[in-house]
């Protein structure tokens, strides 16, 4: 007989699924008047607790030198604050207890502040009156308080975040941060105003390489979206954001501190107002090197220079004597003179069309008759207005047209932001015939040097496409653009003129540039070394009032060539402006020329090593402690023998530790096992050996001073402390 009572089971049943049946339409019946009734308040409520389309910004990417150094490069700046509203302020005790030491914690990181001012100032912070948006009451404690009002770098944030209280998690003791993205420059103000600079605050570029390439730099930004959920927000990716590309310049570090170091120097010693250097590679047109150096200061024992403005490519003026290159070039491609023809100077000083023009050595009594490759070597102002006045004096269309067609009024193009193409004026006829924007002495000024407005970056140009035979390279700052290792854009060297002027010109010209150098005013850019070829340019400008004659005398000194000559590599050109005298192209911007040029080739010597072979000198190296399977790599290479062979490696991490000691034929390399239990002895040892073998031991290591270790604070043979602090003095 069955045990189941059907009678006394089944209104069991049906009670509970008359229950369950209710409870249903209960569900039902509230979802429903959630979903009419109270519709605008959930909806509101679910507002509050999620933010969508929140912008994701991406990384910038990197400027790097030519050889791949970082110029330029983004990292992370916090700005750090209280929240006295959190957890840990609902019950000030803690707060109370620990805020002494965190007071002190914050003076030992920020020395200017005192431990008593950090308290005042975040006592302050805790009991300032708030409104809250919430309850509509004011509330006791600031949610953003300042603890620093500076931003910091990670590792000054890591430690303040590892004080006491600040320690502890965020909901709870109230420590906040901001985070920022910081532009930083490794090599400081190294090119400044061509790499370029950011508004920080604003993550917006505003000059420079920066600026001109900002929308590659930048990248995409992203978007998330954010919910709030148990209390935390939880973000959700709805679009990745994109870093921006690196940006690979044409910038050699080593050449711009060259260059950068002479002109300063230079300018120092003349008391300069503005200086301007810059170094281009002949074949490609590449600037290895920009200088741009500004006086500033308000008074001499106060001055410094700095790059302020990318003079390089926008200080437009009157180039003075080393136009009268391009003067003489138009006349030699025309064929209007060969070297051979002859100039009467006189004395110094010649009327030409009622002004006198004069040369330099006007009042020791002139150079009398030279023919034209004396008249550039010694800078012959009456020389080259002769020459170009007498076969151009009736036609000076033909002789501007000439000065395009040799490049030195060209648009570069280029891609930095404030460049400034020259302006050389071509003469223009009214309906009647007349010349209505020129005269008689417009064409002899302009020939050396005046009445044309040039930067330097054109003047360069032009002259490096003398030493590259004829062919005109536009100047080029970035060779190319890469993302994730990877090159995405080629900026290929680009042609301007395939020919300034005929073959034959070319070579003239270079012959002569190089006599300027080994016999004529540019002795002091010249190199025993090897050969120079350049320009002299000594120009008088105008003041910041437009005015030639206020009673201060200003100078736009310069020399522009390239060099070795025999075989052309770099072409450069130096501008000085400074007031009053003495004042000499040759003299001052010769002379950086000169360092500039031997700091940059002595960087290509390539010397035998036979030459440096001194039988006193010691051909066996000095080894030092630690890791002896490098050593015998190392010493294998160099060829010098060892006793053994050994085939440790970091990279497996299996080193070989040992001593080595040197002999007359070699070194002998021993072998020596660490005890497991106690400090190594890393006495001996380089820094590298040293902190790879005592953090293997779970010690942390500090390092004082620089090369190999003398003196260890934990005793090589002393118990091993795990987490313990050794300290490494090297000499």
């Amino acid at each position: 007989m069955s045990k189941f009572d059907n009678k006394k089971v089944m209104p069991r049943y049906m009670l509970i699924a008359v229950m369950l049946t209710i409870v249903g339409f209960a569900v039902i019946g509230k979802a429903f008047y959630i979903m009419t009734a109270k519709k605008q308040y959930w909806t509101e409520v679910a507002s509050r607790l999620k933010r969508d389309s929140v912008v994701v910004n991406p990384n910038r990417g990197n400027i790097l030198s030519s050889d791949g150094q970082l110029m330029a490069s983004s990292i992370p700046e916090y700005k750090i604050f209280m929240d006295f509203q959190a957890s840990a302020f609902e019950d000030d005790s803690l707060w109370l207890d620990k805020v002494d030491s965190v007071c002190e914690g914050l003076h030992r990181i920020f020395p200017t502040r005192s431990a008593a001012e950090f308290k005042e100032s975040l006592e302050e912070g805790r009991h300032k009156m708030v409104y809250d948006k919430k309850t509509g009451q004011q509330k006791m404690g600031s949610r953003w308080w300042n603890i620093w009002p500076k931003r910091i770098n990670y590792n000054t944030y890591m430690e303040v975040k590892q004080l006491p209280f600040f320690n502890m998690p965020k909901n709870k003791s109230g420590f906040t941060e901001e985070v920022f993205n910081s532009r930083n420059r490794p090599f400081g103000s190294l090119a400044k105003r061509t790499i370029g600079g950011m508004f920080g605050a604003k993550d917006s570029a505003y000059f420079g390489i920066e600026l001109s390439y900002d929308s590659i730099l930048r990248g995409t930004p992203g978007i998330t979206g954010r919910r709030k959920v148990l209390n935390k927000y939880m973000n959700i990716p709805v679009m990745l954001p994109v870093d921006g590309a690196d940006v690979v310049t044409t910038i050699d570090v080593n050449m711009q501190d060259i260059a950068e170091r002479a002109l300063i120097d230079e300018l120092k010693l003349v008391n300069g107002e503005m200086g301007v250097a810059i170094l281009m590679e002949v074949k490609t047109g590449d600037i290895k090197a920009i200088v741009n150096m500004m006086r500033m200061g308000d008074s001499p024992e106060n001055y410094q220079y700095a790059e302020a403005v990318n003079s390089a490519i926008s200080y437009r003026c009157e180039p003075g004597s080393v136009f009268k290159v391009a003067s003489f070039l138009v006349a030699l491609d025309d064929g209007v003179v060969d070297t051979s023809y002859v100039i009467h100077t006189g004395s110094g000083v010649m009327d030409m069309h009622g002004r006198p023009m004069k040369d330099h050595n006007w009042n020791r009594g002139g150079y009398g008759d030279i023919n034209v490759a004396r008249t550039l070597e010694v800078s012959s102002n009456i020389g080259v207005s002769h020459v170009i006045d007498k076969f151009y004096g009736k036609n000076p269309e033909r002789y501007v047209k000439g000065l395009y067609r040799v490049g030195i009024h060209e648009d570069l193009q280029l891609p930095l932001v404030g460049y400034l193409p020259p302006r050389i004026r071509m003469p223009r006829k009214n309906k009647r015939g007349q010349y209505e924007n020129w005269s008689k002495t417009a064409l002899p000024w302009m020939s050396i040097g005046y009445e044309t407005q040039i930067a330097p970056i054109n003047t360069v140009t032009f002259y490096n496409a003398i030493a590259n035979n004829g062919k005109m390279m536009r100047p080029r700052f970035v060779k190319r653009i890469v993302k994730n290792g990877e090159t995405i854009v080629e900026c290929e060297p680009q042609v301007i003129k395939e020919r300034i002027a005929k073959p034959q010109a070319i070579k003239t010209m270079q012959t002569i540039l190089r006599h300027v150098v080994s016999q004529g005013l540019g002795r002091k850019a010249g190199s025993p070394l090897f050969p120079v070829a350049g320009k002299t340019g000594t120009a008088q400008v105008a003041d910041q009032h437009g005015s030639y004659h206020s009673g201060v005398t200003r100078y736009w000194l310069s020399f522009c060539g390239f060099f070795p000559a025999d075989d052309p590599r770099y072409t450069c050109i130096v501008c000085i402006k400074k007031t009053g005298l003495p004042a000499s192209g040759g003299g001052m911007s010769g002379v950086v020329f000169h360092h500039i040029a031997e700091g940059v080739m002595a960087r290509h010597l390539k010397m035998r090593v036979e030459d440096a072979y001194d039988e006193r000198s010691i051909i066996i190296p000095d080894v030092k402690q630690g890791n002896i399977a490098a050593a015998s790599q190392v010493l294998s290479g160099l060829g010098i023998k060892t006793n053994n062979h050994w085939g440790g490696s970091y990279a497996n991490g299996n080193p070989i530790w040992g001593s080595a000691e040197r002999q007359k034929d070699g070194v002998v390399l021993s072998k020596i096992k660490p005890s497991d239990t106690t400090v190594p002895n890393v006495t001996g040892m380089g820094a590298k050996d040293a902190v790879y073998l005592l953090e293997t031991y779970g010690l942390h290591v500090k390092l004082q001073g620089r090369g190999k270790v003398k003196h260890q604070s934990m005793p090589a043979g002393s118990a091993i402390v795990k987490g313990g602090v050794c300290t490494l003095t090297l000499e």
